[in-house]
């Protein structure tokens, strides 16, 4: 028997690689006011924290300009870029060995968009509850969204672990108090580190 009842995967960066099209989506936002390519320091921000955020990161030293990009970020329909999205390699088997007796969810920072995410790659047959921004009033790093996974299904956090790929998932393990699975990441502090779904069957069987 499973230690955990309950595993909380992140989407992007675990779930999914989504840069490319993170990239090519700020992108777009940032020729529409005339600006250059977003930089590697700027994508990896960007694929962490939610729109919103990420527009009022890159457009941080003009807040004119900023209010026009949040408003035509909204306008801006990103399901044109999500044929840049590609799965994870083994991420079906090994939430369909795990499953049951163990529970799945997904806590991610993406908002509007995530209904077209799960619908593309067909999510809600894996996972049995998907929290975005848009549920909670404070996104990632707040534990709020893994906090309602937990309420909802009626798992202790002492049951349950994280799989993540970046620092503001480190830091909602460290709030929410249960232990971090590092994803391709080994700078983070976490209970295991791994760079393949297989190894993240094997810790979840165990």
């Amino acid at each position: 028997m499973s230690r955990f009842d309950l595993a909380i995967f992140d989407c992007d960066g675990v779930l999914l690689d989504s840069r490319e099209a993170n990239r090519a989506y700020y992108n777009a936002i940032l020729e529409e006011f005339g600006r250059g390519s977003i930089n590697d320091k700027e994508l990896s921000f960007v694929h962490m924290h939610t729109a919103e955020e990420s527009v009022k990161y890159l457009f941080r030293d003009d807040i004119a300009a900023q209010k026009e990009a949040l408003v035509y970020a909204q306008t801006l329909d990103y399901t044109r870029f999500l044929d840049c999205l590609t799965m994870e390699p083994g991420v079906g088997d090994t939430i369909e060995s795990i499953r049951p007796p163990m529970l799945t969810a997904v806590s991610t920072n993406r908002s509007t968009t995530m209904s077209k995410v799960v619908e593309i790659f067909g999510l809600d047959k894996w996972f049995d509850i998907i929290v975005c921004a848009l549920d909670v009033n404070n996104p990632k790093p707040d534990p709020e969204g893994v906090f309602k996974i937990l309420e909802i299904l009626g798992v202790e956090k002492d049951r349950a672990i994280y799989i993540g790929d970046s620092a503001v998932d480190e830091m909602v393990a460290y709030r929410a108090e249960i232990p971090l699975i590092a994803y391709k990441n080994r700078g983070l502090r976490a209970m295991f580190h791994v760079e393949h779904f297989v190894q993240i069957e094997t810790i979840l069987s165990d």
